[in-house]
């Protein structure tokens, strides 16, 4: 299986039209991609940040927040637990450890902008 953990910082740099939404765009290409559910609400707050700077850019993000929810991506439960150990065992947020436990239990790469998560999921 040619798949891929997104992260938010990717998938975020894609549908934002942010700097490196050309990587992100080869990173994902035509993989089968998964995510912890929380990447919903942390594509919600960089909505909410953009429209805060860019009132009158609301509509166009608020279109690309709704085109991140449409992409064909696989919303992964995580155990809490296992996830609080993981960011304590290895000194990330409890929000990184989250797609760096998917990443574990798939068994498949973590794409991410984040260096020091990616420095974490080796």
């Amino acid at each position: 299986m040619d798949a891929r953990v997104v992260d938010a910082s990717v998938l975020a740099a894609l549908v934002f039209g942010e700097p490196g939404s050309e990587e992100a765009e080869r990173l994902l290409g035509d993989r089968e991609l998964f995510a912890p559910f929380l990447m919903r609400y942390e594509l919600a707050q960089v909505a909410v940040k953009k429209a805060s700077k860019h009132p009158g850019k609301m509509r166009l993000i608020l279109d690309a927040l709704t085109l991140a929810y449409s992409l064909d991506i696989q919303w992964v439960e995580v155990d809490f637990e296992a996830v609080a150990r993981l960011a304590l065992e290895t000194s990330l947020t409890a929000y990184d450890a989250c797609y760096l436990f998917v990443s574990k239990s798939l068994g498949i790469p973590l794409v991410t902008f984040d260096k020091r998560l990616k420095s974490r999921s080796g």
